[in-house]
């Protein structure tokens, strides 16, 4: 049985500052908001963040950036985010950006052991300078090394006493490879079952990469509301 968070500021009090962790989601969709609630509480410090996105200014890892907890960020999109680009103009965050297949795949190599690997993805642009290019059969390609982390945080709708998850539709985006790039990965989830209550062919990621797991609810917030003007 994996161990079981009572409150979320238990789930996270192992987290220190300058440690490395890598946080699950795609914009607001899938992210563990409980779980980032208590690290802001936590105040820890300094911080290098792995992750799609940094939320945005009000919700998400976005309040990790309000309350000036991370040093550094490894994302791939950051346009939702104004004070985002307000620390990196100011010189208070520095910044990495990837391509996104370029990220995601970088933190499926840490969590399957690969150190490094080679991508088109890259090539002739900025993201290429003082990095190693090779070319196989005629075509350059970048070296990209692997990413891993202190702490993986993830979001899962479904898990069980064995740390077994299930993720919902779109909320299975950077979740199952976080999960396993982690030395220590904490889920969240909505809703805590039984061992033997999910179907195995039915897990997205299996317990051997979950040490922690605590259950609660969710706001859900909605990222960027639209309307259909034809409604």
């Amino acid at each position: 049985m994996k161990e079981m968070y009572t409150s979320f500021q238990e789930a996270v009090k192992g987290i220190k500052d300058h440690d490395t962790i890598m946080v699950g989601g795609f914009g607001l969709v899938g992210i563990p908001e409980n779980l980032i609630l208590a690290l802001v509480e936590s105040n820890v410090k300094h911080l290098t963040v792995i992750s799609n996105n940094c939320g945005v200014d009000d919700w998400g890892l976005g309040l990790l950036l309000q309350n000036k907890q991370i040093d550094k960020m490894i994302g791939s999109y950051v346009g939702e985010n104004k004070e985002f680009e307000r620390q990196v103009i100011e010189g208070e965050l520095e910044v990495e950006l990837v391509p996104q297949g370029t990220l995601a795949e970088r933190i499926r190599a840490g969590g399957a052991g690969i150190p490094a690997f080679y991508t088109p993805a890259g090539v002739g642009t900025p993201i290429a300078e003082g990095q190693e290019v090779r070319t196989f059969d005629g075509k350059e390609y970048l070296l990209q090394h692997a990413l891993k982390a202190d702490f993986s945080l993830v979001r899962a709708a479904k898990g069980d006493r064995l740390g077994n998850l299930v993720y919902n539709k779109t909320a299975r985006n950077f979740n199952p490879m976080m999960a396993a790039a982690g030395k220590v990965t904490i889920a969240e989830v909505e809703k805590l079952v039984e061992p033997g209550a999910i179907d195995p062919d039915h897990v997205h990621t299996a317990g051997v990469y979950v040490q922690g797991l605590i259950e609660g609810q969710q706001e859900k917030r909605i990222e960027r509301l639209t309307t259909n003007a034809n409604a």
